[in-house]
């Protein structure tokens, strides 16, 4: 899979269309940082905008995959487009998986921490250490609550719509780090729920 092909030939179909890369970011509901990195071969539409973007620009997904518009002379092999989608998949799977890998390590990491302080018991005596044991077991709490999100795709289909200028500008790292955010509160809010409960 030729990735810079690909991003060519996706600008190209923006500009037969007469589009900004803000226009179309608004159109397909991403930021216009997203519509730059697939332009540049950077990064891939994730396989959900596939169809949507095919059926925008009025092309085939396999003409999507191998970057150009099917030719007379040009055959396709359905193994080959079997091929090349797979290789999709297999680029779409590696960034899911990198993303779950530092997850779990951060969950790993607060998981010993809360254990170590748990169990020695410095935690009741020092208010560094104190604190350090409630933001452990928050982001133990944030990391089941984002195990989910991740492996159902339910965190890609929760994308920041392009409709208000102040939005677009937003990087998708700052984004993951305001979703964590998030979590991080929506964690400690069902934390105090539970704690209320059991008294």
């Amino acid at each position: 899979m030729d990735q810079m092909k690909i991003g060519a030939f996706l600008k190209a179909l923006r500009k037969e269309k007469n589009l900004t890369q803000e226009q179309l970011a608004e159109q397909l509901g991403v930021s216009n940082r997203s519509i730059s990195r697939w332009e540049t071969g950077n990064n891939m539409p994730d396989s959900s905008l596939l169809t949507e973007i095919a059926e925008f620009y009025d092309v085939s997904i396999p003409e999507l995959i191998y970057g150009e518009r099917k030719r007379e002379t040009m055959k396709e092999d359905v193994k080959e487009v079997a091929e090349t989608m797979s290789d999709y998949a297999k680029a779409e799977k590696e960034t899911l998986v990198k993303s779950i890998r530092n997850m779990s390590f951060l969950g790993l990491i607060a998981l010993i921490l809360y254990m170590a302080l748990g169990r020695t018991g410095f935690y009741a005596g020092n208010n560094l250490f104190r604190y350090a044991y409630g933001i452990s077991k928050a982001i133990i709490y944030v990391t089941v609550f984002m195990f989910p999100l991740y492996t159902t795709g339910l965190l890609s289909k929760f994308r920041i719509r392009n409709t208000n200028s102040k939005y677009s500008s937003i990087p998708e790292p700052v984004r993951k780090v305001i979703w964590f955010l998030a979590m991080f509160a929506v964690a400690a809010w069902i934390r105090l729920l539970i704690s209320k409960f059991l008294k």
